[in-house]
């Protein structure tokens, strides 16, 4: 077998690799894209097992889809958990690379899961659709401000009928003329794309039960549910609903030592529009369930408006995970109470 670590760049790769087999180890710099992908199909056509082990990072996905396709065994690591084991403070990419391979031997690689193709594809129609939607609310932010200077104070009928008329109907000068011209231009092509990719993530929505599932929360739309399907993943690789505000940046930054403990502004370091997507629906559970509603009160007169609104975020992120794994909807939910899931409880293993 031939285990092979690798210290990823954009422009090459930088390689360590030993033969189990008869302890030969080398060491090798790779250019990319045509000499990395000679060297590993070569490996291929020997017909041995291979295994490769690199950090996750980005401009990666040609590499991943050669792997795949010669059937080469590839494990992707924490790169925050990887650098914690360096030990030495000098850092080359050779040493980077007998790092990871050095972890891989001694099965100290710290592995994460890594969503499938399909999955990947979806989330760029998602990302997709929320760039569009962002960039039309900063053309019609442009528009408004163009008719308030003109003094149309009414904001909600500008994008009717009547108040496009008179939107067009102000005599401008000659450039902020041909500015409002283009703004309303690119904002004809883009309503058109934004339906048809939103009509896109409702059938998709249709062939995945576990979305549908989620929707039938209060406030859980087919974007946020689909979205949380896909960040997610696999809901059995978290054990509690603690790991999943972590991994979605909700959970608060801590730096406690001793007797002291501080907690200050959440992490962010999961994915922005899930979390952008949970706030929006939690507002709307706030309003569709007398229980949240009072939750959100007490807190927001306690602590302010904006930490309440990522508090409510994060107890449906919490709703949403035990309903994935449990594979309840949201009327099973209520039976089994708030408890449910939890160790100890008798509903939690069906």
């Amino acid at each position: 077998m031939i285990i092979i670590g690798v210290d990823f760049h954009p422009e090459f790769q930088q390689i360590a690799w030993v033969d189990t087999d008869t302890g030969e180890l080398q060491e090798q710099r790779l250019q990319h894209r045509e000499e990395a992908e000679a060297f590993y199909r070569e490996l291929a056509a020997r017909a041995v097992q291979v295994r490769v082990g690199m950090e996750a990072s980005g401009h990666a996905r040609w590499f991943e889809r050669l792997m795949g396709e010669l059937r080469i065994e590839l494990w992707i690591g924490d790169a925050a958990e990887i650098r914690t084991k360096r030990v030495r403070k000098q850092k080359t990419d050779r040493q980077d690379a007998q790092l990871i391979l050095k972890l891989l031997l001694e099965d100290r690689f710290p592995r994460i899961w890594v969503p499938s193709w399909e999955n990947r594809d979806l989330r760029q129609l998602r990302w997709h659709r929320q760039r569009m939607v962002q960039t039309r609310t900063r053309i019609m932010n442009q528009l408004q401000a163009v008719a308030l200077n003109e003094g149309l104070r009414c904001k909600k009928s500008l994008w009717r009928e009547r108040g496009r008329q008179q939107l067009e109907s102000f005599q401008l000068a000659p450039w902020a003329s041909r500015r409002r011209h283009d703004l309303l231009e690119l904002l004809d092509r883009l309503n058109p794309t934004i339906a048809e990719l939103s009509q896109a993530i409702e059938q998709e929505v249709e062939r995945c039960p576990l979305a549908q599932r989620l929707m039938t929360h209060p406030g859980v739309g087919p974007l946020t549910a689909l979205a949380f399907v896909l960040i997610i993943g696999n809901a059995e690789r978290f054990q509690c609903g603690k790991q999943i505000t972590s991994y979605l940046g909700l959970a608060p930054l801590e730096e406690s030592s001793g007797n002291r403990r501080r907690l200050g502004h959440i992490t962010k370091q999961g994915s922005s529009i899930l979390r952008f997507l949970l706030v929006e629906a939690a507002q709307v559970t706030v309003r569709s369930l007398p229980e949240w509603r009072s939750k959100y009160s007490h807190l927001m007169m306690r602590r302010g408006r904006k930490i309440a609104k990522v508090d409510m975020a994060r107890r449906l992120a919490v709703r949403l995970y035990w309903m994935m794994r449990q594979r309840w909807d949201y009327q099973q939910r209520v039976k089994f109470g708030s408890h449910a899931g939890q160790p100890g409880n008798r509903h939690g293993a069906q």
